[in-house]
C-alpha cells in the first residue's frame, strides 16, 4: 500500500514511519510512504506557499496552484484517494481506517495556517478527515495517526492478524482488559495486592473467551454506550445489556472492580 503525504514539514515524519511496526513494514515492502515537501513546488525565490485571505481576516491560506503542482507531481495520483486533514472533515473512526486500508494509494494533504484554498479542495480532494472536535497547529499529527491506523490493517503489517481483530472498535466494541506477569502485584508503598482474574489462569480457553467477550461489552456499555447500537452482539449479550441498563446490581463485585 502507498501513502503520499503533502506537507510543509516532511522532517516531522521519519521518527514515526521509520520505526517499530511501520518501519518494519516499509523495509519489508508492505508499505511505501512518500513525503512531498510543499515548498519544493513554490516558484518564487522565497518558496512562498501561502498568501493572505481574500475578504480580510487573520492568518494565511495555502495557495491552490502550489498544492496542484505538488499533487500532479505524484505518480499515478489520479488513481489515488485524496484526503485533506481538516477540522472541518468527518470524524475519523475505525470504520474509516478499514475502508482506507482497501485503497491501493492514499494521498494525505496536511493543512496549516487558516487552511487551504477551497478551490483546490473542490477540484481535487475526495474526502476531508478530522481526528476530533479540536484544532491542531497543522495536519501532520493527524496524518501520522491516519497512516498508523490504516497501515496496521494491511495484510502482513502486523505479525498476527488477530491482533487488530480484537482491537477496540474493530467489532463495534471496546477491547477487553489485558494482564501479564506477575499474577499478583503489590502496589508500591501499600499493602494491597492486585490479582489477575482467576479465569485467565485457568487454561480453559472457552471460559477465557467468554470472559473477554463479556468484559468487552461491559466496558463498552460503561464507557461508550453509543457504540452498542451498532455492535455485533449475540442475543444473550443484547439481553444482558438491556438488563444492565435497568439494574447495575447485575454486575459482580469482580466486574465492578475492573470497570472502576
Amino acid at each position: 500500500m502507498r501513502f503520499s503525504i503533502i506537507t510543509l514539514f516532511p522532517e516531522m515524519f521519519p521518527g514515526v514511519v521509520g520505526h517499530s511496526i511501520l518501519g518494519r513494514a516499509v523495509r519489508n515492502n508492505l508499505l511505501e510512504i512518500a513525503l512531498i515537501a510543499l515548498r519544493d513546488h513554490a516558484r518564487d525565490r522565497h518558496r512562498t506557499v501561502d498568501d493572505t485571505p481574500f475578504g480580510g481576516g487573520p492568518g494565511m491560506v495555502i495557495k491552490a496552484d502550489v498544492l496542484e503542482r505538488a499533487l500532479l507531481g505524484i505518480d499515478q495520483w489520479r488513481e489515488a484517494h485524496v484526503v485533506y486533514l481538516s477540522p472541518k472533515g468527518g470524524r475519523f473512526c475505525q470504520a474509516d481506517a478499514i475502508r482506507l486500508s482497501g485503497c491501493g494509494h492514499v494521498i494525505l494533504l496536511c493543512g496549516h495556517y487558516e487552511g487551504v484554498d477551497d478551490r483546490f479542495v473542490a477540484q481535487y480532494v475526495d474526502e476531508e478527515i478530522s481526528l476530533g472536535d479540536f484544532v491542531l497547529t497543522g495536519g501532520e499529527v493527524a496524518a501520522m495517526a491516519v497512516v498508523d491506523a490504516v497501515a496496521r490493517l494491511v495484510p502482513g503489517v502486523l505479525g498476527d492478524a488477530e491482533s487488530f481483530r480484537n482491537d477496540s472498535f474493530f467489532q463495534g466494541m471496546l477491547d477487553h482488559p489485558h494482564y501479564t506477569r506477575p499474577a499478583s502485584w503489590r502496589v508500591a508503598g501499600g499493602a494491597e495486592v492486585l490479582a489477575v482474574p482467576e479465569v485467565l489462569l485457568s487454561g480453559n480457553h472457552g471460559a477465557i473467551e467468554r470472559w473477554r467477550r463479556r468484559q468487552a461489552w461491559l466496558h463498552t456499555w460503561i464507557r461508550r454506550p453509543d457504540l452498542l447500537a451498532s455492535a455485533r452482539l449475540t442475543r444473550e449479550e443484547r439481553r444482558l445489556v438491556d438488563a444492565l441498563k435497568q439494574d447495575m446490581e447485575r454486575l459482580s463485585l469482580e466486574e465492578r472492580q475492573f470497570l472502576d
